[in-house]
């Protein structure tokens, strides 16, 4: 007869909240990558339950072993290496990031006042809209050190921005590198000089013209997504934050485009907004100071500006 010896193993937890598009897709894609045990949350009876069991049970086509709650109990969430949160209301066609500050402050607010008492020592990351405004109400409602609430808004725009060279070039995303500055909207900053397809400047193998037309693209990629699907993209920006999420628990150390606080750098003043930086255990490690041009200081200050305005709103909501 044999007995089968039961191994206790400790893995990372991470709490994912918000059980819609974004949360669930992050959640499943976690899961493929078996960075630990999900305790994906809702308020919606049921739903979370359902995509937890759901995603689940797609672990032993998947090949996956880790183990994957459903709740509307932040009890279950208690302790969590990692909270993601994606909660709030999502983009319809006709609506700016911005039109979303309001409601999704009072949501973030709760959020993190439940992050801030049941996981007191997590890092945060932030999907939620107005991105670079809801990472600063996350930071200022739990009180966490600065390095450990971020922001996913570069890697969905590196992403963009790197799948569109990469049509228009005919080579794989694999081979393109990008870097983005300022806020998470229709202002962000990409920098072809700094974006690399396997190490040849792009600006060696695009016209001026091509480039902009690109960057244009990518700055209005999420409202192509709305007006085509009625409602806010999900798998990217979802890949996105569980990206970071692993370079968080793996304490892998990778420099990537974040909402990130800045004080001195770039003479920011104490703001959150879209910079490289190394990502490790303790969250934002460093900020990656990059030598502008007077036109890419001119675009990354516009930029700041509107996060600066955001902030101020967000302070008189809070």
């Amino acid at each position: 007869m044999y007995l089968l010896k039961k191994v206790c193993v400790t893995r990372d937890k991470i709490t994912i909240v918000g059980a819609g598009n974004v949360g669930a897709t992050a959640a499943y894609t976690a899961a493929n990558k078996e960075l630990g045990d999900i305790v994906l949350l809702d308020i919606v009876k049921g739903l979370a339950a359902g995509k937890a069991l759901d995603i689940a049970e797609a672990g032993p086509i998947r090949l996956y072993d880790c183990d994957i709650v459903g709740t509307t109990d932040w009890q279950e969430t208690a302790d969590s290496n990692l909270v993601i949160i994606t909660s709030g209301l999502p983009r319809k066609p006709g609506m700016s990031r911005d039109d979303l500050l309001a409601k999704n402050v009072r949501i973030i607010k709760e959020v993190a006042e439940k992050t801030a008492k049941y996981s007191p020592d997590s890092v945060i990351i932030v999907v939620s809209n107005p991105l670079d405004a809801m990472v600063y109400a996350a930071y200022k409602v739990t009180g966490f050190a600065k390095n450990r609430v971020v922001g996913m808004a570069g890697a969905l725009d590196s992403a963009r921005f790197s799948y569109f060279l990469a049509r228009e070039l005919g080579v794989s995303v694999e081979n393109i590198k990008c870097v983005l500055l300022g806020g998470h909207g229709d202002d962000m900053v990409p920098l072809p000089r700094y974006t690399c397809v396997s190490g040849i400047p792009v600006t060696e193998l695009l016209s001026e013209e091509k480039i902009a037309e690109l960057i244009e693209r990518t700055r209005k990629g999420g409202s192509e997504v709305v007006n085509l699907l009625g409602y806010s993209a999900y798998y990217a920006p979802a890949a996105g934050a569980v990206e970071m999420a692993e370079a968080v628990l793996k304490d892998k150390k990778p420099v990537l485009s974040c909402c990130a606080y800045c004080d001195r750098e770039y003479g920011v003043g104490g703001y959150f907004v879209g910079v490289p930086a190394v990502l490790g255990k303790n969250g934002v490690e460093r900020i990656i100071e990059l030598s502008l041009t007077e036109l890419e200081w001119a675009e990354f200050n516009k930029s700041l500006a509107h996060v600066k305005e955001l902030v101020q709103k967000v302070d008189e909501l809070l």
